[in-house]
């Protein structure tokens, strides 16, 4: 998995790791070059007392040094641009991928671990794709180039070199061997730490409103307790690594003195070719321990791939139709015929046989008891999910073949739980239609009723909106979210219990002053009060996801009984209250 990712996500670089390759190439040879040179200078210069030779071989040795230095600073930095730009592309195509995931496929995976998956996950590919190229490119260059250097030097010597690498490579794969479950469980525990933060920050009203605060510590201490020990176990083991790598290192160095220095006694080799020897020995177990030091991150790499081709092999349960149908241009009718809908494993629907046609001009209500699957029949029309039976056809086109573009920019949808993103109101606004003036931002601010507090705000339209719109209140933020919606302009309104945080008087002053801008388009109101709907010119009563009633207010109080006891038990509450 994780070579299919480099394969692809690197593609675009070629020319990039082309040059780079090239370039540890050439540093690789200046390196391997060096102790030959030195040990030239050894052998004849200092033994023979020829300095102009040890000033022309060091001269020379400084030239290489300087085509060595240069080449690896050059092809580090394009291993450095190499990998980041494979880690912004790599982000980028998990955020195109999320954005095109329907609501199922991101409650399948879960916020926290999304996030997660597009930033730690990411930086492990990142990071191993920079190493390698930073290290695994020169390592097999260097490991095979020290070999023929050393031999080349002496013979005799080279059962050093049959014994030492072997038994470095073993000795390390076996501890890595141990490591790979270990790092996919450092990936699950980021996950579960992500969660548990992300749960408290969000619910920190509910945790404090409700004396929570010991329980959610203990909460975050499991999880952290994991990821610790988790990572400790993985150190554990990288802790041995190392010992094992200067161990057999001295041990080989040893060796090399022992054995060489026979060998030097009996004139078969020189000082400078033993200097040389041991240098490249060293290199060859430089290299060696390299690729082991790159094998140790190759695993943790390895797990955050697959996690992050998870995310991008996801087929999405909403897609485009392969040859779209257009909607019509003006007159959107929005009807739901026959609708029913099943979460992914659930025995029973949540929708089963609704029916309801939205005409332009026309304001149709959903009401019914909190379950009834009011959000949901909603949620059908934009297509965060996709109906598992019959159909919802916008101007007699089947959503599921029209454009999801086309769809989305003929409905205005204000969500139950409205969302404010981090900036100022104007660009909070500005999601409804871009283009949008300044005046017409304050015509919408002043119908949906948000007009008086935003010009109350220090900068007006440029006042700064924190993320999710915490720093207004739940009714300031319904405003701004149906003024959004307003400045769309859409052919279609869907007002998901968009009027819950407002008064009553507020409510009534919102809904007048809609009248006269939704005149030419269907409008669909999901609402817990009757007197939000009272005045809609068609209401239909959900219970248990079935239509149990339709009709004007007047017409279900005679005919409908969930409705009477939904009016009934409104007005026994308000009576209580007064």
């Amino acid at each position: 998995m994780l070579i299919r990712i480099i394969r692809q996500y690197l593609r675009p670089y070629r020319g990039l790791v082309v040059v780079l390759v090239a370039l540890q190439l050439v540093g690789t040879i200046a390196s391997l070059y060096l102790p030959s040179l030195n040990g030239k200078i050894i052998d004849e210069g200092v033994a023979k007392g020829d300095t102009g030779f040890i000033v022309r071989t060091g001269g020379w040795m400084l030239a290489v040094s300087l085509v060595q230095i240069v080449a690896t600073v050059a092809a580090t930095y394009l291993g450095a641009r190499s990998a980041a730009g494979l880690g912004r592309d790599l982000r980028a195509g998990i955020f195109a991928k999320v954005g095109d995931f329907s609501a199922q496929e991101v409650s399948r995976f879960g916020a926290p671990t999304l996030i997660s998956r597009n930033t730690n996950d990411v930086t492990q590919v990142q990071t191993v794709v920079f190493m390698g190229a930073a290290m695994m490119v020169s390592a097999p260059i260097m490991m095979v180039g020290g070999i023929v250097m050393a031999l080349r030097e002496d013979v005799g010597l080279s059962w050093l070199v049959a014994v030492a690498v072997p038994l470095l490579a073993l000795s390390v794969a076996l501890v890595i061997r141990k490591m790979i479950p270990s790092f996919r469980m450092m990936q699950e525990s980021v996950d579960w730490v992500n969660r548990v933060l992300r749960e408290q920050i969000t619910g920190i009203r509910v945790v404090r409103a409700f004396v929570r605060e010991d329980h959610e510590r203990a909460r975050f201490a499991d999880a952290n307790t994991q990821y610790t020990a988790t990572a400790l176990a993985v150190g554990r083991l990288m802790a041995m690594i190392f010992p094992i790598v200067m161990l057999i290192f001295n041990a080989s160095t040893v060796a090399v003195l022992w054995f060489g220095a026979k060998r030097v006694d009996s004139g078969q080799m020189q000082v400078g070719e033993l200097t040389a020897f041991m240098s490249y020995l060293m290199q060859i177990l430089m290299s060696v321990m390299m690729a082991t030091f790159m094998s140790m991150m190759i695993p943790r790499a390895t797990v955050s791939a697959g996690r992050v081709a998870e995310v991008l092999d996801t087929g999405a349960t909403v897609v485009e139709p392969p040859t779209p149908t257009p909607l019509p241009v003006t007159g959107v009718t929005l009807e739901l015929r026959e609708v029913e809908f099943r979460y992914p494993g659930a025995d029973v629907p949540v929708l089963q046989g609704v029916s309801l046609v939205a005409e332009p001009g026309r304001t149709t209500a959903v009401i019914g008891s909190t379950g009834a699957g009011k959000s949901t029949l909603l949620s059908l029309v934009p297509r965060l999910y996709d109906v598992t039976g019959g159909a919802v056809l916008l101007g007699g086109v089947d959503v599921r073949e029209a454009a999801l573009e086309d769809v989305w920019s003929r409905i205005g949808l204000v969500p139950q739980k409205p969302y404010l993103f981090t900036g100022t109101v104007a660009s909070n606004l500005r999601y409804g239609d871009a283009e949008a003036t300044d005046e017409e931002l304050w015509e919408a601010l002043r119908i949906a009723q948000a007009d008086d507090f935003v010009r109350a705000m220090p900068a007006g339209l440029d006042s700064p909106i924190a993320q999710g719109g915490t720093n207004v209140s739940g009714g300031q933020r319904q405003r701004l979210a149906i003024a959004r919606a307003l400045v769309a302009k859409p052919e279609v309104f869907l007002f998901d219990d968009s009027f819950s945080a407002l008064d009553l008087s507020t409510d009534a002053r919102l809904r007048s002053a809609l009248r006269p801008v939704t005149r030419d388009a269907a409008v669909v109101v999901v609402a817990q009060r009757v007197s939000t709907i009272i005045d809609a010119d068609h209401i239909v009563v959900l219970e248990d996801g079935t239509v149990v009633g339709s009709g004007t207010h007047d017409e279900l109080l005679d005919s409908c009984a969930t409705y009477r006891e939904i009016v009934e038990s409104q007005r026994s509450a308000q009576g209580a209250a007064a």
